[in-house]
């Protein structure tokens, strides 16, 4: 392990609170390995960038030579997670928990070392606990302690309906802590109260409490409101890596070194030296795309980040050419040589042949790499690759 403060420094960046701070730095000095925690209720099983932050945070503690839970919540995904919800949701079946938990599994490996992730379900303990076991569970807390949680108070100030089983779910989530014998335990901002249960349900059973890491949550493309498909401000980590690097790219300046402290894997003293990049007047464009490509080869290998920009139709490095080359035929079976201008513009390079001569006259047409002039003559019965502009592209064969 690396030493205290540059381990601190690294898990800090980022987080939203800990708690307790000194109880991490006296784990952390122990020198052992301690047991990381996140659940995740597979409810929803489209993934986007948000809801990588907390698998992000989970990989700098497997880096840091510590032991990371990837908890399914297999048995409290039955519940239903009561957090910011206004009314009961509506417990998922058996059926739906497998399938969601799933896609959680294929997408999870993507970012944490599978070698150094122990994955676990809920229902290992759950589905053998006995009812005196539950009632034993819900009597470490009270109704008051429960109606402190500020979604429930609103809800039942407003006289909207709380079912039992919803008290439950704070306190089960605290007893998977206890099941697994967590040193720290990773969450959301909205899941501090169940966070907290857990470390007052360790004390019970006679555990050393969890710290609790709470991370913030992502905001979406628009820098306002947090990641969401609904609101269409999201990057899904299943999106071709042409549309990833467009949206990547195209954020504003202000979220770039958010997405940095929240997504990259990269070290504080390289984020810092690319701040300085910035600051000594680099594009921000550029230091986007660093970050397009390193979430890129995580959720498509190392191939498809550096061949994203092309995909993607932004422009290419000198040399290089679009990854979906259009093919086109044009017919010049009257002569044996045809002008560049009647070529762009039978191609569709162009709009007509004033933009065309427009073009040569401004040195922005290439052929097989090539500036050429207005007076540039192609024979017919070849094939040429042209370019005209900065992203129209096209293997144009004279007939």
């Amino acid at each position: 392990m690396t030493d205290v403060a540059s381990a601190l420094a690294l898990l800090k960046r980022g987080t939203h609170e800990i708690l307790v701070e000194e109880e991490l730095v006296e784990k952390l000095e122990s020198g052992r390995k301690l047991r990381i925690k996140a659940g995740f209720d597979p409810t929803a099983p489209d993934l986007h960038l948000g809801h990588s932050v907390l698998l992000t945070k989970m990989r700098q503690f497997q880096d840091l030579g510590h032991e990371v839970i990837f908890l399914i919540g297999d048995f409290t995904g039955r519940i239903g997670d009561p957090t910011g919800k206004n009314v009961t949701r509506k417990p998922l079946t058996e059926e739906e928990v497998k399938a969601n938990a799933q896609t959680y599994r294929d997408q999870v490996f993507k970012i944490l070392d599978p070698e150094k992730t122990e994955v676990r379900f809920n229902a290992e303990w759950f589905s053998s606990m006995s009812a005196a076991d539950m009632i034993e569970l819900a009597g470490q807390s009270t109704v008051a302690r429960m109606l402190e949680r500020d979604d429930f108070d609103k809800r039942y100030t407003s006289g909207q309906p709380i079912s039992i089983h919803e008290f439950l779910y704070p306190l089960v989530q605290g007893y998977d802590s206890v099941a697994l014998e967590a040193d720290v335990e990773l969450g959301g901002t909205d899941q501090k109260f169940n966070l907290l249960m857990g470390r007052e349900i360790q004390k019970h059973f006679g555990q050393a409490p969890q710290v609790v890491i709470t991370m913030p949550l992502l905001e979406g493309l628009d820098g306002v409101q947090k990641m969401s498909k609904s609101l269409n401000n999201y990057v899904g980590v299943d999106e071709a890596p042409g549309a990833m690097f467009n949206k990547l790219v195209s954020m504003p300046d202000s979220l770039m070194w958010r997405y940095f402290e929240l997504l990259s894997l990269e070290s504080n003293e390289a984020i810092e030296s690319l701040k300085r990049d910035v600051e000594e007047g680099a594009n921000p464009r550029d230091i986007k795309m660093v970050l397009a490509r390193e979430l890129i080869g995580r959720y498509h290998g190392e191939e498809a980040a550096a061949q994203a920009h092309k995909s993607a139709g932004n422009q290419l490095a000198e040399g290089e050419l679009p990854e979906d080359l259009p093919e086109v035929e044009v017919d010049f079976s009257d002569g044996a040589q045809a002008p560049i201008a009647a070529v762009l513009n039978r191609s569709g390079l162009t709009k007509n042949s004033a933009q065309a001569k427009d073009m040569l006259g401004n040195g922005r047409v290439k052929v097989d790499g090539e500036v050429v002039a207005r007076d540039h003559m192609l024979e017919c019965g070849k094939s040429y690759v042209i370019q005209a502009g900065k992203k129209r592209y096209a293997r144009v064969t004279l007939t």
